[in-house]
């Protein structure tokens, strides 16, 4: 069978493909700390599953519109302008099948054959192969790790071609826990906005940050011409295996989209929709508790691993990544990538985290802190271990 060109042109997800090897490996009965996904560890809220399970009983399982039904595009909109003080219409708002599907459909939208998409290192995997898949050109600009990898307006500037169609800016950051200070992302709307440049700001996990106010760009003077938002309920609200993610941006965009969509998935599940109803519509509490609990596994994480010989692990500001620097352990017990660091781990010391490559870097790992303290204690424990213990 001769496959397209397109499908050779990516890879599997490495995050997934590391969840899975970690599954296996339990299901063998070996004793695996799980530090590789990027999944909160808590449970959906009480009333949104009541509200998923309402519409069972309720019949709500036909078609939808493709984009979402009205009332969902409406809890969006106003979610965000609570949030954030936008003004989207539900015009400007399309749902979709979980925050990837929603990056998916906006650069299949966008990106042609050879355009360029700046994309600051590190990136979310499917950052990368999605733009391959669409036959663009990925334009890697790395800002410094002595500052976290926190995007500046320089290093944009330095990437800009005739070419560049899209940058992306993921903020709060996976894998790193970079934030873009709102000062800087608004100093990079600036510059992109005035090249024509459409900016891309991925907010999966704009309500867990630390030291700063959750914000969006798109609340920025003269941003709705130049900005697209794309976000995500799974990490907001613990809904990672709902599938529900939406896009903000000007109606023209979102009109192709639901274009697109209509032909390839069609409406996110009619279930879903109105479990997130009531995720937006509904009190914030729970988002506000896992916060904090991601903010104490950050300290304990953080200091743990700058306390393991040769580790360096930058400070993350948001998201609950921790993105630490391994390179030491090159040369060491056949090590000498952090791919081959990741698979010796997951090997010999059973614990799962996921290898820099992945994220287009190569002295680096990424755990989740989305795991209880006694999985995390332990799983640096092993690390520790593993670590001073190669020859």
């Amino acid at each position: 069978m001769r496959f397209s060109n397109r499908v050779g042109r990516i890879s599997e997800s490495a995050t997934m493909a590391v969840t899975a090897e970690a599954a296996r490996l339990k299901r063998e009965g070996v004793d695996v700390v799980a530090l590789g996904a990027g999944e909160p560890d808590f449970p959906t809220p009480n009333n949104i599953k009541r509200a998923g399970i309402q519409a069972i009983h309720d019949n709500f399982t036909r078609y939808t519109a493709a984009g979402g039904i009205p009332e969902l595009k409406e809890a969006i909109v106003a979610w965000h302008g609570r949030e954030f003080s936008t003004n989207y219409g539900p015009q400007e708002c399309i749902a979709t099948v979980g925050g990837k599907h929603a990056i998916f459909n906006f650069l299949a939208a966008l990106v042609d054959t050879d355009d360029e998409v700046i994309l600051p290192v590190p990136y979310w995997v499917t950052f990368f192969d999605v733009i391959n898949y669409y036959g663009g050109k990925p334009v890697a600009v790395t800002p410094s790790e002595a500052n976290g990898f926190s995007l500046t307006v320089d290093d944009v500037e330095r990437a800009i071609t005739d070419r560049t169609k899209v940058l992306v800016v993921n903020s709060p950051n996976n894998p790193s826990g970079a934030v873009v200070a709102q000062e800087e992302f608004e100093r990079i709307l600036e510059l992109t906005s005035s090249q024509g440049i459409i900016l891309l700001s991925d907010e999966c996990y704009s309500h867990f940050v630390y030291n700063s106010t959750p914000f969006s760009i798109a609340a920025a003077e003269n941003a709705r011409k130049n900005v697209v938002i794309a976000g995500s309920l799974s990490k907001t609200f613990a809904m990672t295996g709902w599938r529900l993610g939406y896009l903000l941006g000007p109606a023209a965009l979102i009109s192709n989209v639901n274009k697109l969509q209509s032909h390839a998935t069609s409406n996110p599940s009619s279930i879903v929709q109105k479990a997130a109803i009531e995720a937006l519509n509904g009190p914030m509490d729970a988002v506000y508790a896992m916060l904090e609990q991601y903010r104490g596994r950050r300290e304990y994480v953080v200091a743990a691993l700058d306390d393991i010989p040769g580790v360096r692990c930058p400070q993350p500001n948001g998201a609950f990544y921790a993105y630490p620097n391994i390179g030491s352990s090159f040369g060491r017990g056949g090590v000498s990538s952090s791919m081959d660091f990741a698979q010796k781990l997951l090997r010999e010391a059973h614990v799962a985290i996921v290898p820099g490559e992945a994220f287009g870097t190569s002295e680096h790992i990424r755990l989740s802190y989305a795991a209880s303290m006694e999985e995390l204690e332990e799983g640096i424990r092993r690390i520790r271990v593993f670590i001073t213990g190669l020859p």
